[in-house]
């Protein structure tokens, strides 16, 4: 670009005794707006759509515990309940109300509970392939089988180390691999901000591996309904034609939502809004600007 862009500024607050972080692209005036990044994911990973909205909204996007530059949680724990708890304590803190929040993945999930919670701080809401999972891959199992399966994986991460890469081009490279539609540009963008140097010069990636942890307890599919059926706002569906995600209004979990409307990203996976970004800003700027 030619223009000098001047990024967001850094901020900290606490929750549960964490350390946390969120970065503010300023525009105070402006109609709030909060992204929520997915897992293993970091608030930066925002840019380019802050980039592109930051004069109509003022933009808030927080790194969730254990993730970015927030601090990792005390043994581990990383439960839906506890970030939608962070969330709520950095909008209390900055009293942005009525809310209108974009979520991606876990983000989207986030951001689906609060808005069942708090259905009158929300104006809009967007979730990208932010309902868990896919009806068909709720299996059920026996407790005590899922306990013993949730002990035996914390106990595997706590002696699993973070993974190096010699030099930024390699974790770059990984990047890359994890998703074929980043361009060169956005690659580096999401490793850089994504990783941490090491002392001895080597890269790992700043998510604490314990975020990577599946809780004992089943979906409750039952109860995420009556939360979703409590969202007064109008809500936007989003997912990609490439993604593993299914159709949420094929599958029935569109119709538990009072306004929802379904759209798909063509030749988008998981990341829709770094695969097809235009697409995907043309999309939410036509529902965050629709009356009623």
């Amino acid at each position: 670009m030619a223009e000098q862009v001047l990024g967001p500024t850094s901020h900290n607050y606490y929750s549960q005794r964490l350390k946390l972080h969120y970065v503010d692209w300023g525009n105070p005036s402006a109609l709030p707006l909060l992204l929520i990044h997915g897992g293993r994911d970091h608030a930066r990973n925002w840019d380019w759509v802050a980039l592109s909205l930051r004069h109509e909204y003022h933009i808030i996007a927080p790194d969730l515990r254990g993730h970015g530059d927030s601090e990792w949680a005390r043994g581990g724990q990383y439960a839906l309940i506890d970030y939608v708890l962070d969330i709520a304590q950095l909008l209390d803190q900055l009293q942005l109300f009525p809310i209108t929040i974009i979520g991606h993945s876990l983000g989207g999930a986030i951001a689906c509970q609060y808005s069942g919670i708090y259905p009158e701080r929300v104006q809009r809401l967007v979730a990208l392939e932010g309902l868990g999972p896919p009806p068909e891959h709720l299996r059920r199992r026996p407790a005590h089988e899922r306990m013993q399966r949730w002990v035996e994986q914390m106990q595997s991460y706590a002696g699993r180390h973070p993974r190096r890469y010699p030099d930024l081009d390699s974790a770059v490279q990984r990047m890359q691999d994890a998703n074929q539609h980043l361009s060169a540009e956005q690659a580096y963008h999401l490793t850089l901000h994504g990783t941490s140097r090491n002392e001895d010069g080597t890269y790992s990636w700043k998510f604490d591996n314990y975020v990577r942890q599946h809780s004992p307890y089943e979906f409750n599919m039952d109860e995420a309904r009556r939360l979703w059926g409590r969202i007064t706002c109008p809500a936007l569906l989003v997912r990609g034609t490439e993604s593993w995600a299914t159709d949420p209004e094929k599958d029935g979990r569109a119709s538990a939502f009072r306004q929802a409307q379904c759209v798909d990203i063509a030749k988008a996976g998981h990341w829709m809004h770094h695969d097809q970004l235009d697409a995907f800003l043309s999309m939410v700027r036509n529902f965050l600007q629709q009356t009623g």
